[in-house]
C-alpha cells in the first residue's frame, strides 16, 4: 500500500500505471528504430512514387502495365544485384550489360546454328558469363588495375565480339521450349521476375548470413585491414566478379527467351540503371555499406519513373535524359551525404 494526497493507492495500480508509461515510451523508440533503418527511406520513397503514379495515370495500376513493369525490372534487377554486390566490395563492373548481350548471342548460335539442346546452351552460356567475370576479376586482382577502367575496356571487347559474331544482325528462330523462362507467368507473376526474386533471396542470405558476405563488407570498408585479418582478398574479389558475370549472363539468356531472338543490342541499357538503383537503395559508392534488397528497391523506383514517363507519351530520347539525370543525382547525393557523415 502507498499513500498519495491522503489516500491509500494500492501498489498494483501504481505498477499498472508504470507499465502504461513504459508502453507509451516504447512507441517513439520503435518509430525511431524504424526510421533509423537505411531501407525505411527508400521503401517510403518507392511507396510515395507508386501512389503518385496511380493518380498521374489511370493506366498505371492495370494488370497489363504491372506485368510490363515487373518484367522490365526483372532484367535490370539481376544486373543491379550483381552491381550492388561489387559496389559493396568497393568495385564496379561497367561490362555487365555487354556480358549479358554476348552470352545471349552465343546462346542463340548454339541453339539455332549448331542445333544444340536449348537448355544445354542456356547452361553453357551461364558458365560463359562466369568465365567473363573471372577474366574481369583476374585483371583487377592480379594486375592491380582499377575496376572502372578495366571494365570499360572489357565492355568494348565483349561488345566488339558480339558485333563480329553477328555482324549486327539478330539471330532468329530461338526454340519455343525455353520461351516460358522469358515469357511465362507463374501465379500471375512473370517468370523472369520470379527468378530475380529467387536470385535476390539466395545472394541476400550469402551476403548477410555467411563468412563470405562478411568478407565482402570487410573489403569494402578497408582492403588493407581485411588483409591484416587474414581474409583472402584476391579470391573474394574474383568470386564476386564471377557471381556478377553469372547474373549478367542469366539476364541476357532470359531476354533471349523473352524475345525469341538473340539481338546484339541486349544489355546496352542495363548498366547505368544498375548503378543508380544501387546508390538510391543505399549502397555506398565507396564500398562497405548497403544491401542487395535496398538496391533492388532503388531499381524499382527508377523502373516506376521510367514507366510513368512512357505512359505520358514522352519521346524515348527524353527517357534517356531522365535516366541519366537520375544516375547523376543519385551519385551526387551519395557523395554529399557520405561527406557529411564523415564530417559528423
Amino acid at each position: 500500500m502507498s499513500r498519495a494526497g491522503g489516500t491509500v493507492v494500492p501498489q498494483v495500480e501504481l505498477g499498472q500505471a508504470e507499465v502504461a508509461r513504459e508502453k507509451r515510451r516504447l512507441v517513439p523508440r520503435r518509430v525511431a528504430r524504424l526510421f533509423s533503418n537505411p531501407l525505411a527511406g527508400v521503401f517510403a520513397a518507392l511507396v510515395l512514387i507508386f501512389v503518385a503514379s496511380c493518380f498521374l495515370s489511370p493506366y498505371f495500376l492495370t494488370p497489363f502495365n504491372m506485368l510490363i513493369v515487373s518484367r522490365a525490372l526483372a532484367f535490370v534487377g539481376m544486373v543491379t544485384i550483381a552491381q550492388a554486390l561489387l559496389m559493396i566490395m568497393g568495385e564496379l563492373d561497367l561490362s555487365l550489360g555487354a556480358i549479358g548481350g554476348l552470352c545471349g548471342v552465343l546462346g542463340g548460335i548454339m541453339m539455332v546454328e549448331l542445333g544444340w539442346d536449348p537448355f544445354l546452351a542456356f547452361g553453357l552460356c551461364l558458365l560463359f558469363g562466369v568465365l567473363f567475370g573471372l577474366v574481369n576479376g583476374l585483371l583487377v586482382t592480379v594486375l592491380g588495375l582499377n575496376s572502372l577502367v578495366v571494365t570499360i575496356g572489357m565492355a568494348g571487347v565483349y561488345s566488339g565480339l558480339n558485333l563480329v559474331i553477328t555482324r549486327g544482325l539478330a539471330i532468329t528462330g530461338i526454340p519455343d521450349s525455353i520461351g516460358f523462362l522469358g515469357k511465362g507467368v507463374y501465379l500471375g507473376v512473370p517468370m523472369p521476375f520470379v527468378i530475380t526474386l529467387v536470385l535476390l533471396a539466395l545472394l541476400t542470405v550469402v551476403t548477410q548470413k555467411t563468412p563470405f558476405g562478411r568478407y565482402v563488407y570487410a573489403l569494402g570498408n578497408s582492403t588493407a585491414a581485411a588483409r591484416m585479418l587474414g581474409i583472402p582478398v584476391g579470391r573474394i574479389r574474383v568470386a564476386c566478379f564471377m557471381i556478377a558475370g553469372f547474373c549478367a549472363s542469366l539476364a541476357g539468356m532470359l531476354m533471349v527467351a523473352r524475345l525469341g531472338t538473340a539481338q546484339p543490342s541486349i544489355g546496352e541499357i542495363w548498366v547505368m540503371p544498375s548503378i543508380a538503383g544501387s546508390v538510391i537503395g543505399g549502397v555506398a559508392t565507396t564500398g562497405g555499406i548497403g544491401s542487395l534488397l535496398g538496391a533492388i528497391v532503388g531499381a524499382a523506383i527508377i523502373g516506376v519513373i521510367q514507366n510513368i514517363i512512357v505512359l505520358f507519351g514522352v519521346a524515348p530520347y527524353w527517357q534517356s535524359v531522365v535516366s541519366g539525370a537520375i544516375v547523376v543525382l543519385a551519385i551526387s547525393f551519395d557523395a554529399v551525404s557520405r561527406r557529411y557523415i564523415k564530417k559528423e
